[in-house]
């Protein structure tokens, strides 16, 4: 990016420089280098609740988490892709799959490809080079899976969902769902639709609502934050 061009997007507010808000002793950063995520282990138990939402084909995270902690891990991933990829897996009984999505509605949706198709990646953000290759997948919101199963609390959510982490969050705050970590990812460059304000405004209604962020990756895409009144 050009000198020029990239001072015009920071007047404009178009370039995004967060850093963490509050220190976490200890956090550690599990899994590779493309599916790792940055935690904060104080309070991590065996009977801690992870929620995994988008796991593609890099479940590393979610496999350090149970041989670390030993947590249970509900990840969810409607992508035929990712269905077809997790039942060739050997998995630990802690690691609970469900080849549905999340959105902030429960019904179905069209889902599309990313034009390199060896990427297992979908979204419900229409990719029109793609248009006629989508496909109708169901979704829940996060509450009405929680309701099903049983969980008052998820003491980590992360959430790589191409584009609907906006929705959701939107969602889960609105339902005052109660939740100590959040990971997630934003798709602020990804899609035509969504840009960089979009992610500065959820950040902006995370922040209004207690999460505060303890880490955030260099090319700021990553973010973990946790709730804290």
């Amino acid at each position: 990016m050009g000198i020029v061009k990239k001072t015009i997007k920071k007047a404009l507010g178009l370039v995004l420089n967060y850093t963490p808000e509050i220190d976490c002793p200890g956090k550690e950063f599990l899994g590779t280098a493309y599916g790792g995520w940055c935690i904060c282990p104080e309070k991590i138990t065996p009977a801690s609740v992870l929620y995994s939402l988008g796991v593609g084909e890099d479940i590393s995270f979610d496999l350090a988490m149970i041989d670390k902690y030993q947590v249970q891990i509900y990840a969810f991933d409607p992508t035929p892709q990712s269905v077809a990829w997790i039942k060739n897996q050997n998995v630990p009984e802690q690691f609970h799959f469900f080849d549905y999505g999340i959105a902030s509605f429960d019904g179905t949706a069209m889902f599309y490809p990313r034009k390199d198709t060896e990427h297992g990646s979908y979204s419900m953000l229409e990719r029109r080079a793609r248009k006629t290759e989508g496909i109708e997948l169901s979704f829940h919101r996060l509450g009405t899976i929680m309701r099903k199963l049983g969980h008052q609390k998820i003491d980590i959510l992360k959430m790589d969902i191409e584009g609907a982490e906006y929705e959701v969050i939107d969602d889960l705050l609105a339902a005052s769902l109660h939740i100590d970590q959040l990971l997630v990812e934003f798709h602020h460059k990804r899609f035509k639709h969504v840009g960089v304000l979009d992610t500065k405004r959820a950040i902006k209604k995370l922040r209004d609502n207690n999460f505060r962020l303890f880490s955030v990756s260099p090319r700021q895409r990553e973010f973990s934050f946790m709730y804290q009144k």
